[in-house]
């Protein structure tokens, strides 16, 4: 992909610092311009089975296929197709059910390209609901194109595949820092919306991650018959343990419903192949801001994503830059930023970042937007969220 002859650890130290200063530089350049508890179910992050080698049915890793028989669900079937089964019996819901074993080869450029977006539309009379706190709507801004390649300009961002009863779906998503594993995080931030339905199902399955999607910004006519490496430079990365909150579990809904602003989930992956982390190979991963700071004093924000409904199509990386107001669906609920933005379905879970003490940190993520695609609403990230993130890194974060 590229014509220089560096190390490979070169090229990743030079795609951190590209990928830091790109951001900060994007956001202070256009400065002038343009949950009940929310841990989760379990009061831990969302149980899944280590990947790894075990005695479990089926080449699932020990423990796992227990834990399917526990709900009636045939081991040996699971990864022959038997994860297609959505009975509402057979769907997965507490935090303590998530398996999501690998299926080398499930995720194949077609398919990714086939996904659909993860929409979540809030109605007028929703996003109406709470004048009293939300403010006027933003005027909208056009998304623009990231610059390619996406590894020297976003490195840490890309897109989140899954299977749900509708067929295949795509998210976006962030590479973020472990604090407690420094330079070898395995984290991915994105929405809670990307990993499970909320009140009105379980988890999702076959969760992947992957980082600088379609690198060059090909369009889909040059990437007919494209080889694995042109959609996905740094491979697969499935998710082995998976959290999101409380709120977005018991209180999420298609439309986002009162989940809406607890809508975010940590993600811990491994590589389909490979050994080093998710870090070390993308070479960039953000910091986390768990302060909350208030719309008006949170400043400029941008939002990333990989917009997949009309007009857009999912291939390319796009960004909005705004000054947050605030958005409230009910004065029961925790208030939300909300920025102009044109980006449409595929971009949630898309991390939000603002520059703090000339540093891009995530600030939030892409959770709900109206029919008109005008703007977008994403969780503030408080101390539940922070506590959610610091169990999922100490519990499974080393493995």
């Amino acid at each position: 992909m590229r014509s220089t002859r560096t190390s490979a650890a070169d090229r990743r130290g030079r795609r951190s610092v590209l990928t830091a200063a790109g951001l900060v530089a994007a956001l202070a350049l256009t400065a002038t311009a343009c949950e009940g508890s929310e841990d989760s179910a379990s009061g831990k992050p969302g149980a899944a089975a280590s990947q790894g080698s075990g005695s479990g049915g089926a080449g699932l890793p020990a423990g796992l296929a227990e834990r399917l028989e526990e709900h009636g669900i045939d081991a040996g079937q699971w990864k022959d197709g038997g994860w297609k089964n959505w009975d509402k019996d057979k769907w997965l819901s507490e935090a303590k059910d998530f398996v999501n074993p690998v299926i080398e080869g499930l995720w194949k450029p077609d398919r990714m390209k086939a996904a659909k977006e993860a929409d979540k539309t809030v109605s007028t009379k929703d996003a109406s609901a709470d004048q009293g706190v939300t403010d006027p709507d933003p005027a909208p801004v056009r998304a623009t194109a990231e610059k390619t390649p996406y590894h020297d300009n976003a490195a840490p961002v890309g897109k989140v595949f899954f299977d749900g009863p509708e067929g295949s779906m795509v998210c976006s998503g962030t590479v973020v820092k472990d604090v407690n594993h420094p330079g070898k995080s395995n984290l991915v931030w994105t929405a809670g919306h990307c990993v499970h339905a909320g009140g009105d199902g379980g988890w999702y399955r076959n969760i992947v991650f992957v980082p600088a999607y379609n690198d060059l910004g090909k369009s889909e006519a040059d990437l007919t018959n494209a080889n694995p490496s042109e959609i996905a430079p740094y491979g697969n990365w499935w998710a082995d343990w998976a959290s999101t909150s409380n709120g977005w579990i018991e209180g999420g809904s298609h439309t986002g419903g009162a989940g809406a602003a607890h809508d975010y989930a940590v993600l811990h992956v491994k590589p389909e192949q490979g050994a080093k982390s998710l870090q070390e190979t993308v070479g960039a991963a953000l910091d986390v801001d768990f302060t909350a700071p208030s719309a008006a004093e949170a400043g400029q924000m941008g939002a990333w994503g990989y917009p997949a409904a009309p007009p857009y199509n999912g291939l390319r990386m796009f960004k909005c830059l705004d000054r947050p107001g605030r958005f409230s669906l009910s004065p029961s609920l925790p208030t939300m930023y909300r920025i102009g933005c044109t980006m449409t379905g595929g971009s949630s879970g898309g991390g939000w970042f603002r520059v703090v003490g000339g540093t891009t940190k995530l600030v939030s993520n892409t959770s709900i937007g109206p029919a008109d695609n005008t703007w977008l609403a994403g969780p503030q990230l408080g101390r539940d969220a922070e506590t959610l993130y610091q169990n999922m890194s100490k519990t499974y974060g080393g493995q």
